[in-house]
């Protein structure tokens, strides 16, 4: 009994110890990262540019990532906000000071800040050293973002440029109106700011950045990314899944790809569930539904109430993406179809690539099994 129990201990400490080779849902970096080197040598190399650059892709096709590791091994000062989290212009104006103080300490820029036409608050917490930034309510937020974004220009030369990051750019359009107007109003005077503006959208993006009568035409070269090649993902995952599954780790590698379609983040939460099935479960005879089937049951309650909300055209498209039958059968006008079609891909439901798809193959599963 007692050799039982410590053989039993000495199991658990040797399972707990193995962390899983796998990361999604944040942004994903060191190893964990599925080297896309092309992208990152050519934005390391362009942020070295004066130039600007616009990234378009779905969601979850790693973007954010991507961009974090290529500014960072550029080894250039930079700041990143997400517009996802911003709820006004004064709002997006003291998340930039708040991002700036990070890169540029107080002290250093006081001088900076007295020119500013609004003073804005700043506090510090003694015991965690995190800093916030406000602004008094009701002051005009475009004297806010100028200062700011001048502050940012005046910090810097041309020879030590600041890479100032907007992630979910498209966001500027609901801030404020003819926010856009005024914003690239700013920015076309600045030389000391490279800005890497990226967009999950794609239809508002390219509007932003492609209709001649848009103010921010051509703002950058402009960079769309793709779903992770085939070949490259295939050996990020056999080198991972071969400390759990030695025999098997390159057929489970393909299995994992025909599933998700090489999507980046689905791709890697698939993986990581079929890892932890073969930590837990080794003679495990089939890990890709046992990890499937694992995580539809999850996301089960959030797949209902989502599908809930949705009308009763929008329900029809995407049962007919699921089972892969065509959109075109009589049922609905053409231009019914098309409009549902870019309003679940405005929302993040559908992409585009070839052919219009489920953006979750989790989803399309949950679809699937209600209708059989």
């Amino acid at each position: 009994m007692i050799t039982k129990k410590v053989v039993t201990k000495k199991i658990v400490i040797a399972v707990d110890s193995m962390e899983n080779p796998f990361k999604f849902g944040t942004i994903v970096e060191a190893e964990y990262f599925t080297d896309r080197v092309e992208e990152v040598a050519y934005i390391t190399q362009f942020v070295n540019s004066p130039n600007h650059l616009v990234l378009i892709s779905p969601r979850r096709f790693g973007k954010s990532s991507l961009v974090a590791k290529a500014v960072r091994l550029s080894g250039r000062k930079h700041m990143t906000v997400n517009l996802q989290q911003v709820t006004s212009v004064a709002d997006l104006s003291a998340k930039l000071l708040k991002e700036f103080f990070k890169v540029h300490p107080l002290e250093r820029v006081r001088h900076l800040i007295t020119h500013f036409r609004v003073i804005p608050t700043v506090s510090t917490n003694p015991i965690t050293g995190s800093m916030d930034v406000s602004f008094q309510p009701g002051v005009d937020g475009m004297l806010l973002i100028e200062d700011v974004l001048t502050l940012i220009e005046k910090a810097h030369t041309s020879q030590d440029r600041m890479i100032v990051v907007l992630d979910e750019f498209q966001e500027i359009c609901d801030l404020a109106p003819k926010f856009d107007k005024q914003l690239r109003s700013i920015m076309q005077q600045q030389q000391h700011i490279n800005y890497i503006l990226l967009g999950s959208q794609e239809s508002m993006m390219t509007e932003i950045f492609e209709n001649k009568k848009s103010p921010f035409y051509h703002f950058g070269e402009l960079m769309r990314l793709r779903k992770l090649p085939h070949e490259d993902f295939y050996n990020f995952l056999s080198e991972r899944l071969a400390g759990i599954y030695a025999d098997r780790c390159q057929e489970l590698a393909n299995a994992i790809l025909d599933y998700t379609d090489c999507h980046p983040y689905y791709t890697q939460q698939l993986a990581a569930n079929v890892w932890q099935a073969g930590l837990l479960k080794p003679d495990m005879a089939d890990p890709i539904h046992s990890a499937i089937d694992t995580i539809v049951t999850t996301h089960g309650l959030d797949y209902e109430r989502l599908w809930m909300n949705f009308n009763r055209t929008n329900k029809w498209i995407l049962q007919r993406l699921a089972s892969g039958k065509p959109l075109q059968s009589g049922e609905h006008r053409t231009s019914t179809i098309y409009s549902a079609l870019k309003r679940l891909q405005k929302d993040g439901y559908v992409i585009y690539s070839n052919r219009y798809e489920l953006e979750d193959p989790f989803f399309k599963e949950w679809i699937l099994m209600c209708n059989q």
